[in-house]
């Protein structure tokens, strides 16, 4: 896969002002504040870059305010690093093609599922529908 690599500018012309901030300046948007996400079949992939992230069959309602996944499409789909921002040691999760901040994993999803929950920033994915 290859690096997508872009200027501070090419990015703020290409995103919203608040996906932005999320997936260059390493934000987080606030909880239960992103719209809805679509129920039917389909992929969500990188706002940035397109990269397929997350298949719809791996999302669940964690009551965490942000949309949640079991695990990535693939194993290489995000790449993860530690986060030891804001007092704590997290787990952050990040597009491998164009190093975008997506959200955190945390130990703390359906054990029937693997036990993992993929926090991910709403703003930070696009909706593709299974065709």
């Amino acid at each position: 896969m290859d690096k997508i690599v872009k200027t501070d500018a090419e990015w703020k012309e290409q995103l919203t002002d608040s996906a932005y901030r999320v997936t260059r300046q390493h934000g987080t948007e606030r909880a239960f504040s992103h719209p809805g996400f679509p129920k039917e079949a389909g992929t969500f992939s990188c706002v940035c870059c397109g990269a397929p992230l997350f298949d719809q069959e791996e999302k669940f309602d964690s009551g965490c305010g942000w949309p949640s996944f079991t695990a990535p499409i693939s194993p290489q789909a995000v790449e993860e690093e530690v986060d030891r921002s804001h007092f704590m040691v997290r787990t952050e999760v990040h597009c491998p093609r164009c190093a975008a901040h997506l959200g955190h994993v945390f130990p703390d999803g359906p054990r029937d599922r693997g036990g993992l929950r993929y926090c991910i920033n709403g703003v930070a994915l696009k909706f593709e529908a299974e065709e």
